[in-house]
């Protein structure tokens, strides 16, 4: 990773009850592997690892290099791409038909549906040839928007997903411990699964705890990045503004480019309730997330190699938001203490 050198280093003892809870759910969901990365101001004031790449005798201890498939929390890579085509004009608008971008046999299905339901999950397609309601008019989370997104930055910019962030952010940025993969290699916490691409269409974005970090700190400084700004300001920004269509039902998430954004409480929403508004996370079927927090100018992340189902009596929303729950108060209580600090 060559960026570390832009993050100080300042371990806290305020985070022990975040630790120890991720170490829980961690024993719960069974993951193999587990690690909290905390920075505050754009400093490293939580990190922690725990366990091995695999349960197999001689598995590699989890450590600072180590990258964990964080599945969905790839869409937040795809919202980037998406908001960098609309700044540069490949795209004209989050309200321009789908199918004006990519041609599809099943046009007719895609009839009404924009670029804004693919990114808020309000699109209403079960399939590629199954619609379950009108564009807007509902909210379900699948792959179906993401796929078509996927395609489409491949036509407008004519290049693959991974290539087009490598060149944008990855290699620029000093990024070294993010990418597809489709091998297996040492410092990957492997999923025994197969893929067929590391073009960036599968779920196989493997990225290490400090560099996800570093993804959701890019976000927060908007683009900002050793003194340089990778990528227009704009480009950042809007990706982590409420895009969702007017109307949606109360309960259901708010999202940005694939984030899902805080503006209240909604009992839907994977965000903690005790989170300010602003505040906006993704979360992976593995287990990772990555929280931003505005208003603390944090950003946490925690990983896990989670393969199997849910446990009985467990609930990942209300995981999740404990989740951010707890890093909200262990950063309060960090506050406090550097207050009564002489």
């Amino acid at each position: 990773m060559d960026n570390e050198q832009s993050l100080e280093l300042h371990r806290s003892d305020a985070f022990s009850p975040l630790n120890q809870y991720v170490l829980g759910v961690q024993e719960k969901i069974a993951a193999s592997a587990a690690a909290v990365y905390v920075l505050h101001r754009r400093t490293v004031v939580n990190e922690w690892y725990s366990g091995t790449h695999g349960f197999s005798p001689g598995s590699r201890p989890v450590g600072a290099d180590s990258r964990f498939n964080v599945a969905s929390v790839r869409k937040t890579y795809l919202g980037f791409a998406v908001s960098l085509a609309l700044y540069e004009g490949r795209i004209g608008g989050l309200d321009d038909p789908v199918s004006d971008y990519i041609a599809d046999p099943d046009g007719a299905l895609l009839a009404g549906t924009t670029i804004r339901h693919l990114l808020t999950h309000t699109h209403g397609l079960a399939s590629p040839q199954k619609r379950i309601f009108p564009p807007g008019a509902g909210w379900a989370y699948n792959n179906v928007g993401v796929n078509l997104l996927i395609r489409m930055i491949g036509e407008v910019f004519g290049k693959p997903l991974a290539q087009l962030l490598n060149e944008k952010v990855f290699r620029p940025g000093g990024f070294t411990e993010t990418g597809w993969r489709k091998h297996q290699t040492d410092g990957l916490v492997w999923l025994n699964e197969a893929y067929s691409s590391e073009e960036g269409t599968d779920i196989n974005l493997f990225v290490s705890a400090r560099e996800l970090a570093s993804w959701g700190q890019l976000h927060l400084s908007k683009g900002m990045w050793n003194g340089m700004q990778l990528i227009p300001r704009p480009v950042w920004e809007q990706t982590a503004e409420i895009i969702s269509p007017e109307g949606l039902g109360d309960a259901l998430p708010r999202n940005g480019f694939f984030w899902f954004v805080q503006d209240r409480p909604r009992s839907l929403t994977e965000l903690g309730h005790e989170l300010p508004a602003g505040s906006y996370q993704s979360l992976g079927s593995t287990g990772c997330a990555c929280l931003v927090i505005p208003e603390k100018e944090a950003v946490a992340v925690r990983m896990y190699n989670q393969t199997g189902p849910n446990p009985g009596g467990y609930s990942y929303l209300d995981d999740i938001r404990t989740f951010g729950n707890t890093v909200y108060g262990c950063l309060n209580v960090m506050d406090l203490q550097a207050d009564r600090s002489p």
